[in-house]
């Protein structure tokens, strides 16, 4: 039985030489190329996978010679080269598309060195910065430890700091550069060369990093925000997580949310709350809970507007504890959409 005849390396396409690529490479890392690729380009990727059970180790080798080839003579590093071989392999706009999102995933590496230190050596670390770098910091390392040194920030500086972020456009990687070299000399962490190019601000990473905030500083950041910038903080406050989003989630979503909320607190919390949002509760609650919820309101008079708003910023921080531990997932974004 004749079998067919195997390509030659000069006849590969752009795609099979990817494929050829991944099949010589772990299962693991191979998996983590895969994941750079949107569903398309993944089921090309695999087609190809497919189609070349057996590829000639000549063959092999003259693809992995080209990709080495590609990667070491670009002068100005390996995203050209990458960029050089994604283009071949699926088009100009599509291969920017993807080097844009593995950039995106490697440029928090710049300022890696910083996590697991404590806020308060961060904040100290970037006394006496403008504004605009102590964004760029906070614009690259995780929302969580960004909300803490955001807190920690003198009043003035936390808001002018917030303005920066929410302001900010694509980062020159020589500045971002010198910034990661000059934090990591004052720690004593060595140098790395990671050139991150990517938008690393604007208006959703700061509203990432108020939403695991304490509410006294997010409320004091919109105030001052307010004065600094009126159309930026409505622009932020109307994408915060809020008590009224709830109307928003998933059944089973506002079910674990009002699992941990005692009676008192949500008949204080629904004290003038608009109709649809009483309605969506009352569906999603025992009949046990409606009962004492029901009784609570019964003796409840009249109460100061500050005791509702912690009642509802109780149960706000409750969303953002389920959704920090992974019980709920919140999809912040165009349309505000929360979906499970």
């Amino acid at each position: 039985m004749n079998q067919s005849p195997q390509p030659k390396s000069t006849e590969l396409t752009g795609i099979q030489k990817v494929a050829v690529f991944l099949m010589q490479l772990e299962r693991e890392h191979a998996a983590m190329v895969m994941r750079q690729f949107n569903e398309y380009e993944s089921e090309e990727i695999a087609a190809e996978l497919l189609r070349l059970q057996r590829v000639d180790a000549v063959v092999v080798q003259d693809t992995l010679d080209e990709v080495h080839e590609m990667a070491t003579n670009s002068l100005s590093g390996g995203r050209d080269a990458a960029t050089g071989l994604l283009e071949a392999s699926f088009g100009a706009e599509r291969a920017n598309s993807v080097m844009n999102r593995v950039s995106s995933s490697m440029a928090g590496r710049t300022f890696e060195f910083l996590e697991g230190t404590e806020a308060a050596h961060v904040v100290s670390l970037l006394d006496g910065e403008l504004p605009q770098t102590v964004a760029l910091v906070l614009g690259y390392v995780r929302a969580e430890l960004a909300s803490q040194v955001l807190a920690g920030l003198p009043p003035e500086q936390r808001t002018q700091t917030a303005a920066a972020l929410a302001t900010m456009g694509t980062a020159v990687p020589d500045a971002v550069r010198v910034v990661s070299e000059e934090l990591r000399r004052r720690t004593g962490t060595l140098v790395s060369r990671l050139e991150p190019v990517e938008q690393v601000g604007g208006i959703q990473p700061l509203v990432d990093i108020i939403n695991r905030s304490d509410i006294s500083v997010e409320k004091e950041l919109l105030a001052s925000l307010e004065e600094y910038d009126a159309v930026l903080a409505q622009e932020v406050a109307s994408r915060l997580l809020s008590f009224a989003d709830l109307v928003r989630f998933e059944r089973r979503d506002i079910q674990r949310v009002l699992r941990g909320v005692d009676a008192t607190t949500l008949a204080l919390a629904l004290k003038g709350a608009a109709e649809e949002l009483q309605t969506v509760i009352r569906e999603n609650i025992s009949a046990r809970t409606a009962e004492l919820l029901d009784s609570e309101i019964a003796v409840m008079d009249r109460v100061r507007l500050s005791e509702v708003e912690a009642a509802r910023a109780d149960i706000v921080q409750q969303i953002r504890v389920l959704e920090a531990n992974g019980e709920i997932t919140i999809k912040r974004g165009e349309g505000d959409e929360f979906v499970q």
